[in-house]
């Protein structure tokens, strides 16, 4: 169950990168439309995906639970998926959740709160290219 998960969350991102591009576009032209909204909901299910991963996991919980925290802060894949990754996500979320409510009210900083979500998921994603064992591949089941 696990690994559909994971591979469910990894091809997810490129579902909410391609939205929240389009949502921050459009939020710079002062136009709104629904993709903001399914940005919105398509994000709130990576945030459910990623909260069972890493209760459920091997490098949320579990981990933390088995080398303690201190081990998984000195360690960098570890604390990447088990702290980094998990907080920026939920932070980039959260601008993500803000933004749409302020493309709904027509306030002109949505465009804001997008392009800080995308700075913060761009900054986090586990890309093919980081270090080793924290680099994972382009799309789900392809190696690094």
């Amino acid at each position: 169950m696990t690994t559909g998960l994971t591979h469910l969350h990894s091809l997810l991102r490129w579902v909410i990168l391609v939205l929240l591009i389009w949502s921050l576009i459009n939020a710079f032209m002062q136009k709104n439309g629904k993709e903001t909204r399914i940005l919105t909901i398509t994000s709130h299910v990576m945030l459910l995906i990623g909260i069972l991963q890493w209760f459920m996991g091997a490098w949320g919980l579990k981990l933390i639970q088995s080398i303690g925290m201190g081990e998984v802060m000195k360690t960098a894949a570890p604390r990447f998926f088990a702290i980094e990754h998990t907080f920026t996500m939920i932070i980039a979320i959260a601008l993500i959740t803000v933004g749409g409510v302020m493309v709904k009210k027509s306030n002109p900083k949505a465009k804001w709160m997008y392009l800080l979500a995308l700075i913060l998921i761009i900054a986090r994603i586990p890309w093919p290219f980081l270090g080793e064992g924290i680099a994972r591949g382009w799309f789900p089941g392809m190696g690094v």
